[in-house]
């Protein structure tokens, strides 16, 4: 799987690409076809602590999965978009084999 990291507005450390790679990489083990992925890091200007974008795009045989999360972190946000990635990967599964 290509995983593709663009920070906005910064530089993302060689220590949360890493991480990053680590953890998207993972979503192989839910399903074997994921051509790549997209990972967009943003700071947002807000005023609040939780200023920290992280937008995760996986492309898929027949689609696109799509979670974009807030947070005080990056590393935080990465972990609850996967997350979400992996249930919607789940239940698109399931639709696929239900046809």
């Amino acid at each position: 799987m290509n995983i593709t990291i663009q920070s906005v507005r910064f530089t993302a450390s060689a220590q949360l690409e890493e991480f990053i790679q680590q953890k998207v990489g993972k979503m192989g083990q839910f399903f074997d076809g994921i051509v790549s992925a997209e990972v967009i890091l943003k700071l947002d200007k807000s005023d609040s602590t939780e200023n920290k974008v992280t937008e995760i795009s996986l492309n898929i045989p027949g689609g696109e999965l799509f979670a974009k999360k807030q947070c005080k972190t990056f590393e935080e946000g990465v972990d609850l978009s996967v997350d979400a990635l992996r249930k919607q990967l789940i239940k698109w599964k399931e639709k696929v084999r239900a046809k």
